[in-house]
């Protein structure tokens, strides 16, 4: 793949630098001078990183007959997604499927410890808002073409839950990257998670020991915390600080 083939695709997918850093694993620095033609000679192992940043946009399941949709990928509803077998798992994004491969041990670990903190701060408190724990559909536009399951969400309107799924944007989503969904929760969620109005956003990546935090009510920009940090969730005022020491050392293992 040629530097002006990798500069279409970032500017039809809309990528940043920071993003294919974040994708590709190579420093934001060295990727911009690479794009900006100051890069030199590009060394074989950062060329690959980057070609494999740009090869695939997403994993996305076309082949409706298998699954009895009617409907042309891009054009699936919830309908089409209610009607899915039981065993599989997809994310309906704009009216196309996604898959969503089996969660690892580390990954529910990794969130239901997350969500037990999250539990046990708003229990203690008698708090009004709901944490969930994946799976659970989220109908993020209150539209008929997407439904998310995000892997911890808090839900702080109590109009928004309903009996087979969360209607509308919740308060706090956070997703842990697995292989298979970094490009989706770097730069498919965020976009949408963003224009539906989540007010804050959290990637939490075990490969490369980092907490990305958006605070979509501010900035909009990533805070970028250890994953072994005391990490403040931004909707409570900095009243609940999420001790991510226990999931360091589960992430030590590096457990795939």
């Amino acid at each position: 793949m040629t530097i002006q083939e990798m500069k279409r695709r970032k500017q039809e997918w809309g990528y940043t630098y920071f993003q294919i850093a974040e994708l590709s694993g190579i420093p934001e620095e060295t990727v911009q001078k690479i794009f900006e033609g100051n890069g030199g000679n590009v060394d074989y192992r950062v060329w690959n990183e980057l070609e494999n940043a740009f090869r695939d946009k997403m994993v996305v399941k076309e082949a409706s007959a298998a699954y009895g949709v009617k409907r042309k990928p891009g054009s699936y509803t919830i309908e089409d997604y209610r009607s899915l077998p039981d065993d599989v798992r997809v994310e309906l994004i704009d009216g196309y499927f996604y898959d969503m491969a089996a969660p690892t041990t580390f990954h529910q670990l990794m969130a239901a410890e997350v969500h037990r903190q999250i539990a046990n701060h708003i229990i203690e408190r008698d708090g009004t808002c709901t944490p969930f724990i994946s799976p659970v559909d989220v109908q993020l536009d209150s539209d008929e073409k997407t439904m998310l399951q995000p892997d911890v969400v808090i839900v702080c309107d109590p109009k928004k839950i309903v009996r087979q799924n969360i209607m509308g944007a919740p308060d706090f989503v956070l997703e842990v990257v697995s292989p298979g969904t970094k490009r989706r929760d770097y730069i498919v969620k965020l976009a949408k998670y963003e224009q539906a109005k989540v007010r804050e956003y959290w990637i939490v990546d075990p490969y490369t020991q980092k907490a990305l935090v958006y605070f979509l009510e501010g900035a909009g920009e990533a805070a970028i915390y250890p994953i072994d940090a005391q990490i403040p969730i931004n909707i409570f005022g900095g009243e609940l600080v999420l001790d991510f020491w226990r999931i360091a050392g589960w992430a030590k293992q590096k457990w795939d």
